[in-house]
């Protein structure tokens, strides 16, 4: 990563993913990385979507879920279009994407990052209750939460324009790379901005949403009057919030780090902040189907779903369990299916001997003994 920074800009940084590496370890090992966590983030984000999609199907939507799905659809957008850029810079070593995704990728990719913070930090206001649908459609939702959302990518996608800018492609020898320059007539106004954008960005919204979800974890545990099922609501939503705060830490330091002007950061430090920041958004379906009742309850209704349509079966010989409900019933409408055929078997041999013994009433043709009833008609 050998690259001399012209004499009329401020900073030289690479775009897209650090260019230029030297060895191969990092070239094979890297994109595999980086592969397995968009395909494992890929999958949990889709099944989130797919469990929240049902739930508001089913009458059983709530404003939180109504962000989430979008936090959910967030992380989905990041590892498949953000991600495999830098897989492939990784692999490649230079810039072979063209000058379009050069100028867009780290502004496309800011937006999306920003966008995660500016969401969990509007879950605050979100109610936990049912939201129930209405006849206009099944994915009914609060006006406010399209309001805030329509705010939020607008505010995201403002924020980090410097980076599509001052991106530009630059000649090394028989490649190209992708660099960001930032020429010194720009330095002094940049060098404001750049302490303000991680701040009001990164650093107030996080903290804002990490003290109010740790207060009302504390309000919720000794003074609700149930408290079990709301701080359990709010417990996800705080650790959400500490994952986040803690894997773009990183990210956020060495974009500071090399926008003030200061030494550059080690490469090993800029690529750890890389794969953490995805990891980030493979690591959220992880928490939420672990940690939030409702996403794991409907974890467990698509996989008895999933494993009924499978069976190969005939219908009258597995009879799948009714999928309403949670996970218990499931179980508990499995168990009884399973029990009550036993309990409707009849053993003809049994049931004619009992009815012959209830049956007293002897023919007269028929009867072994008839001097006793000879006797008695004396």
């Amino acid at each position: 990563m050998d690259i001399d920074r012209p004499a009329n800009v401020s900073f030289f940084d690479f775009v897209g993913g650090v260019q230029l590496l030297q060895g191969d370890d990092t070239r094979t090992a890297m994109p595999v990385v980086l592969i397995g966590i968009c395909v494992s983030g890929a999958v949990g984000n889709l099944l989130v979507l797919l469990i929240f999609f049902r739930d508001f199907r089913n009458g059983k939507g709530s404003e939180v879920k109504a962000l989430l799905a979008s936090l959910a659809s967030t992380d989905l957008v990041i590892l498949l279009l953000c991600a495999p850029v830098r897989a492939v810079t990784f692999y490649k070593q230079t810039w072979t994407l063209g000058s379009f995704v050069c100028s867009t990728t780290d502004w496309f990719q800011h937006s999306c990052v920003v966008a995660k913070t500016l969401i969990l930090a509007v879950t605050t206001r979100a109610k936990h209750t049912f939201v129930p649908s209405t006849a206009k459609g099944p994915l009914s939702r609060p006006t406010w939460i399209h309001g805030a959302l329509a705010f939020i990518w607008i505010v995201s996608m403002m924020f980090p324009i410097p980076q599509m800018l001052f991106a530009t492609l630059v000649p090394h020898g028989h490649d190209t790379i992708c660099v960001s320059e930032m020429p010194v007539c720009a330095s002094n106004f940049m060098s404001l901005f750049y302490k303000i954008y991680p701040t009001a960005a990164f650093v107030v919204p996080v903290v804002f949403t990490l003290a109010y979800y740790t207060k009302t974890l504390h309000t919720a545990v000794n003074h609700a009057p149930s408290p079990r099922h709301q701080s359990k609501v709010i417990l996800v939503l705080l650790c959400l919030s500490g994952a986040l705060g803690l894997m773009l830490l990183p990210e956020w330091g060495t974009f500071t780090w090399i926008r003030l002007g200061y030494s550059k950061p080690p490469v090993g430090l800029i690529i750890f902040a890389q794969v953490l920041l995805y990891a980030c958004s493979s690591i959220f379906p992880v928490i939420l189907m672990t940690m939030y009742d409702d996403v794991r309850q409907g974890l467990i209704t698509i996989w008895f779903i999933a494993t009924c349509r499978s069976s190969k079966h005939p219908p009258s010989n597995n009879k799948c369990p009714k999928t309403e409900g949670n996970g218990a019933e499931v179980g508990a409408n499995a168990v009884a299916n399973a029990v009550s055929p036993e309990k409707e078997k009849t053993f003809p041999d049994v049931e004619h001997f009992w009815t012959g013994r209830r049956n007293t009433h002897v023919e007269v043709e028929q009867d072994p003994v008839p001097w006793e009833r000879e006797e008695k008609m004396l």
